[in-house]
């Protein structure tokens, strides 16, 4: 199987953006992590509350894919959707939803979350990957990221739920079942490592 596309689950604190950014380095791929919903954001003119908790990152390639998807006709199934007019969670995933459908048919990306390794399911060449990791390795990574956080377990158990609802609500699916992933990696062996495998796991099977 030649893949087109690549969609990386994880939990909060794995590391899985940065496994996801190695491995689109490796393919010479773009990636489409969160910023595809800041995107969003900007070109709808969101409220920026609605985003705050996404990664701020965006590359010229995001633009291009959302100016496209958002005002080329994307929109089938976002019914009434105008400029302005996103003022909730609902909208947004649909957006995102449209984003990632639109990433899909140009292919040769890693798509990053948002339930993408359900919105691609039944897409053929696209390989779905799920990244986790030991808690003390999680803890260490956010205590970095999240400094002035004093739980920083109750902080990974929220996100986690979050984006298990997330899937459920708008994919009906179950963010951690291992059907729908053709390989579940531990970032315990390193970033790079991690994206060496799933490229491996790619190329073989």
């Amino acid at each position: 199987m030649k893949y087109r596309v690549a969609t990386i689950g994880r939990e909060y604190g794995s590391g899985g953006g940065a496994v996801a950014q190695s491995l689109a380095a490796k393919l010479g791929w773009k990636l489409l992590d969160n910023a595809l919903v800041l995107k969003i954001a900007e070109v709808a003119r969101i409220e920026p509350q609605l985003v705050r908790q996404l990664e701020e990152r965006t590359d010229s390639w995001v633009h291009r894919v959302a100016k496209s998807a958002l005002w080329r006709g994307a929109f089938e199934g976002v019914a009434s959707v105008s400029r302005g007019d996103v003022a909730d969670a609902d909208t947004l995933a649909a957006l995102a939803k449209s984003l990632i459908l639109e990433a899909y048919d140009q292919g040769n990306c890693v798509v990053v979350g948002r339930g993408a390794q359900c919105a691609l399911q039944d897409k053929p060449d696209v390989f779905h990957t799920f990244v986790y990791a030991p808690r003390d390795q999680k803890v260490a990574r956010l205590r970095d990221r999240l400094p002035q956080e004093k739980n920083l377990d109750a902080a990974m158990e929220e996100m986690d739920r979050r984006r298990a609802e997330y899937v459920r609500r708008h994919f009906d699916c179950h963010w951690a079942n291992p059907h729908l992933y053709h390989l579940m990696v531990s970032s315990a062996v390193g970033v790079d490592a991690a994206a060496d495998i799933i490229q491996r796991a790619m190329e073989v099977s």
